[in-house]
């Protein structure tokens, strides 16, 4: 047995930063309470709603994982940041992988308390599990399509403070998955006050509530206004710093510039590059940056005409100005990304990109897919979200260079993701990452056709079986092989129009 028993230092990518650099607000007492800006509050603070930025940031605060990510100093920026070489225990105190990784038992911390005062036991992480299947959503997903689980008999209640998972085939993923924002652990006993006949798994409840056994817990949710979060009192880790953490929404990102110039924001989220080059001079202002695993990207409805011919979807990928729109959107500050696989993930190539700038190789793709007079389409992109309308506006005029008339439509970001999720937007931009490491599984998650969030609803059944392969397969040199040839081939099929690494930068008061 291979066996971890390490503690977790760290609470959240978001919230590591904002205990470790900002400081005190006017409201409550001084050093006690944090105020953000952000361009949206959640959708849904389910964990088993469909993953979103603002979602996965609430996610991160108010729900514990079993097992976390260990942190280190970026060297670049000398920023908090997680270390993906490091699992460690968070509410598994420690875990075992069996040798042939085809089973896992963690073992609970006790004493592990949730903000209602209830002690977390195996019945809670039982009962978390019991709703994720059910319920044939996320956990559903990750157990089914990544582990390969067929039956809930999977899971196993060894004791008190034991659980089990096996699964029917070998995965390098079956420690590291339990990572994921969207696995937290609920208070079962917390939710079971506010089921009902209509609702037995607390699905309206836990979509503007919490009830878990993190750091936070939620004590207002206003949608489009703001969230308030409140420390748990009973946090195994001891209270946080940080009483109180106020999210509030501020679509237009220059006005959270002005207020955390002017103090009365903390912290000021997804600002814009050029945004960011002014923070950097502002004497009360600390930028931090690091490259991430992100990727935004322009994605296409391959379901759908014209986006069904590989040749149009090729077409639309050399009409992106990328060194231009690099400069003047992203001010230098982006890269482009050349692959499905995040750039600093083991088995990613950039190797297969061909795709420069060429209206006439266009329009000789659009012409032999049947479309020489071009097409009519729409591009989806969310309010307040300058970078997309920047990008959309730039991509209209370079498309219609190839007689192809995009129509922008601009839309709230709940509405955009119903549409998307439904398949009734022809092409929509996407900023997102995959959270897991791991080539097989970042493709697993966006390119097989299986996925729920393969919403370009791609589809190749030799990539398919290659990430198959890859999900049940120990060779490290053979999964990396498949992988780097999946990337080859999604490159050349060209679900998405390839755009950038925004990287990520937080602006926040040096107090």
């Amino acid at each position: 047995m291979t066996i971890l028993n390490k503690h977790s230092s760290i609470l959240s990518a978001a919230a590591l930063l904002w205990l470790a650099c900002a400081g005190p607000a006017n409201a409550q007492t001084a050093a006690e309470t944090l105020l953000v800006g952000g361009p949206r509050t959640p959708e849904s603070l389910d964990q088993e709603y469909p993953p979103t930025e603002a979602g996965h940031e609430a996610r991160r605060n108010i729900f514990e994982r079993l097992l976390a990510y260990g942190s280190k100093t970026d060297p670049a920026s000398g920023a908090r940041v997680e270390d993906f070489s490091k699992i460690e225990g968070d509410l598994a105190e420690s875990y075992a992988l069996s040798p042939d990784h085809q089973s896992i038992t963690f073992h609970l911390r006790k004493g592990v308390k949730s903000a209602a005062g209830n002690e977390m036991t195996a019945d809670d992480v039982m009962w978390t599990f019991e709703r994720g299947w059910n319920m044939k959503a996320t956990f559903y997903w990750y157990m089914t399509q990544i582990l390969k689980v067929a039956d809930f008999s999977s899971f196993q209640k060894v004791d008190a403070y034991t659980v089990k998972v096996s699964i029917p085939h070998p995965s390098l993923l079956l420690d590291r998955l339990w990572v994921n924002n969207d696995l937290g652990i609920i208070d079962s006993k917390d939710i079971k006050k506010h089921l009902t006949a209509e609702d037995p798994w607390g699905a309206r409840y836990l979509s503007s509530h919490s009830a878990s056994f993190a750091p936070y817990f939620i004590s207002r949710f206003a949608p489009g206004q703001e969230v308030v979060y409140e420390a748990n009192p009973y946090y195994f880790r001891g209270p946080a710093a940080i009483k109180r953490v106020v999210f509030r929404e501020m679509p237009t990102s220059s006005n959270r510039l002005a207020a955390l110039q002017a103090g009365s924001i903390d912290v000021a989220e997804w600002l814009t590059p050029r945004e960011i080059s002014l923070a950097d001079k502002i004497p009360t202002v600390k930028v931090w940056k690091v490259y991430g695993n992100y990727t935004h990207r322009l994605e296409m409805n391959n379901n759908t005409p014209p986006f069904d011919k590989v040749e149009v979807r090729q077409a639309m990928n050399y009409l992106v100005q990328r060194p231009e729109l690099e400069q003047s959107v992203y001010m230098g500050t982006a890269r482009p990304t050349k692959s499905p696989v995040a750039e600093i993930y083991p088995a990613y190539t950039g190797d297969y990109f061909p795709y420069t700038f060429d209206v006439q190789k266009a329009k000789a793709l659009l012409a032999k897919a049947g479309y020489p007079n071009g097409f009519k389409t729409q591009i989806g992109y969310r309010t307040g979200e300058p970078i997309e309308e920047q990008l959309a506006v730039a991509l209209k005029s370079t498309f219609a260079q190839a007689n192809i008339d995009a129509q922008l439509v601009n839309l709230p970001s709940s509405s955009l993701v119903e549409r998307y999720s439904k398949g009734q937007m022809p092409m929509f931009f996407i900023r997102d990452m995959a959270i897991v490491p791991d080539a097989a599984y970042g493709a697993n998650l966006f390119i097989n056709s299986k996925s729920m969030v393969n919403y370009s609803h791609y589809k190749n059944p030799q990539v398919d079986q290659m990430i198959d392969n890859a999900l049940i397969s120990t060779d490290n040199a053979a999964r990396d092989a498949d992988m780097k040839k999946v990337q080859r081939t999604v490159i050349e099929e060209a679900p998405w129009v390839f755009l950038f690494n925004p990287g990520y930068q937080l602006a926040v008061s040096k107090k």
